[in-house]
């Protein structure tokens, strides 16, 4: 038996609220500055009664629910209930619209959607095109976040026949009359928990299947690893919508019983106020969080903070970390991983060497290997493709939903490959090279290529499009569209970046359009993407 065992979501959050009772689980402050807080105790109970309003209305175990809202307790007291009643939870992008959404909506076939009011009339159209949708609950309708007369507007004008299949559920008028107990479910921690949708080769995202099993050991690797006690007050800025945020941030958190401070919207001018003010001994960061930190005006009360640890994902160069580290008295601790591998995999040791720019060692339970083109492990310095060893819904994912083929190929004999290339030093360590995958990293967000080539070669003026990413000083990678239009057509710029606004979140819209004539090509008439690349570096450092 593993550290795993059999326990799942549900057994954690209860016993450590059992625990914890009377200690502040989440203290949240919204966009406006206000501040709200909850106990263990309060957190649970509230779960609970999210969990009853959302059984009362006929989601059960093994339901898809896709949740779309921003970082909020709200979000968590969703999360928590579908996980005790052994629904999966579908998260999406707020910065998602509506033509991703209905594919994600249709696609893991949700029958329920939990928003929020700012995104009602979204969703309410999508609802009219999706017909599994059967409720659409709203949270966060209290009076500062007003939501009953949006409903009676939109419902209005919903089809007679879709507003008759529908149902709107607004959870605040029913928290009241919900128990604050639930009725025990049955559920094996190896089944599904929540699915997260990650850009990938194909033209559209897969969902990872991520179980209880994967929740649990994410809280445990990442308290030992990053030495969580209860007395940490981690401060989560990153979008609970990910992999990120939800194991490096929330589960090693809640695993130590320790106190999460969330914000609801990362402020790069407020973030280091805002620690200071809610005491937080440790976060978590990207390159471009980081870079847009330290791009605000120095002050006397910098290095003012009881920061210990700050983990912390994307290389950035030398001078900004040691720049950063100086200026906020904080060690930076590099790690690495991916969705398929349960976020942070590799991970520098805080208790030892703390190499810079440098992703560290394997957690515990996982091995790491660097292997050639044929599959032959390399010797320390040999650049070649992560691959992990772990356990699929245990320390793995389970596996791609409804895409055995990606799967296969993802995980052999026990080993997941990456598609990154790193080298190993002869310390042991891991050091990050690049994405053998199509791949632009963008403020800390995967970018497939192919799902932006995709919906611009939907655009009818398009004959031929390729993506590419290119430098961006403050979020690592902007998106670069080179496109051939359709013989005789015009086109502008800002068509193809106004047709992408519509369909694609917003981090994937491209920065730059330039129009070919023609791309260079292998002698089987593939696209090289590699030159394409180099040329439109050198254009652009030629100020063309």
């Amino acid at each position: 038996m593993d550290i795993i065992g059999t326990k799942n979501l549900r057994d954690v959050l209860e016993f450590k609220c059992r625990e914890f009772a009377a200690k502040e689980a989440i203290v949240f402050e919204d966009r406006d500055g206000n501040v709200l807080r909850y106990t263990y105790k309060e957190l649970d109970e509230l779960v609970n009664k999210y969990a009853n309003i959302i059984l009362s209305k006929g989601i059960k175990k093994g339901d898809k629910v896709t949740v779309h809202l921003v970082n909020s307790p709200e979000y968590l007291f969703t999360w928590f209930a579908l996980a005790k009643i052994g629904a999966v939870m579908i998260p999406t992008n707020t910065l998602s619209g509506a033509f991703e959404l209905e594919y994600y909506l249709e696609f893991s076939e949700s029958i329920a959607v939990i928003t929020e009011p700012v995104y009602f009339e979204l969703f309410n159209g999508l609802a009219q095109k999706c017909p599994k949708i059967g409720h659409l609950f709203l949270t966060r309708t209290s009076p500062r976040y007003p939501g009953q007369r949006i409903v009676e507007l939109y419902r209005k004008e919903m089809p007679e026949a879709v507003r008759n299949r529908v149902e709107h559920v607004l959870i605040p008028d029913l928290l009241k009359d919900s128990p604050a107990e639930l009725s025990p479910v049955e559920i094996h921690n190896e089944e599904d928990l929540l699915w997260l949708f990650t850009s990938g080769t194909t033209s559209r995202p897969k969902a990872v299947q991520l179980t209880h099993a994967n929740a649990v050991f994410s809280g445990i690797f990442g308290a030992q690893a990053w030495k969580v006690v209860p007395a940490d007050r981690h401060f989560i800025v990153l979008p609970l919508f990910h992999v990120n945020g939800q194991f490096i941030s929330v589960m090693p958190t809640l695993t130590a019983g320790a106190t999460l401070i969330m914000a609801e919207v990362f402020s790069a001018s407020k973030y280091m106020e805002q620690a200071r003010r809610h005491g937080a001994t440790t976060s978590s960061l990207v390159a471009a969080t980081v870079k847009m930190i330290l791009n605000q005006p120095s002050t006397e009360f910098d290095r003012r903070n009881v920061f210990r640890l700050i983990m912390y994902a994307i290389a950035i160069p030398d001078e900004k970390w040691i720049e950063f580290e100086a200026r906020f008295n904080v060690r930076l601790c590099d790690l690495w991983g991916m969705t398929e591998t349960l976020g942070a995999t590799t991970i520098n040791p805080i208790d030892g060497v703390l190499k810079r720019n440098c992703i560290g060692m394997p957690r515990m339970e996982n091995a790491v290997k660097i292997i050639d083109e044929r599959g032959n492990e390399v010797p320390p310095g040999t650049v070649g493709e992560i691959v992990v060893r772990g356990v699929p819904g245990r320390t793995l994912m389970k596996g791609y939903y409804n895409n055995p083929q990606a799967t296969a190929e993802t995980i052999i004999d026990g080993w997941l490959y990456t598609g990154d290339n790193a080298h190993m030093d002869e310390d042991g360590y891991f050091h990050f090279m690049d994405r053998k995958k199509d791949m632009i990293k963008r403020s800390g967000e995967n970018v497939a290529t192919s799902e932006v080539e995709y919906v611009i070669s939907l655009y009818p003026k398009v004959q031929e499009v390729a993506v590419i990413g290119v430098p961006d000083a403050i979020r690592d990678e902007a998106v670069m569209a080179c496109v051939i239009v359709v013989p005789g057509e015009k086109c502008t710029e800002q068509e193809i970046i106004d047709w992408c606004a519509e369909r694609v979140a917003k981090f994937k819209v491209p920065s730059f359009v330039k129009f070919r004539d023609d791309f260079p090509r292998t002698s089987i008439g593939k696209v090289q993407k590699n030159i394409i690349k180099k040329e439109e570096l050198e254009a652009m450092k030629a100020g063309k």
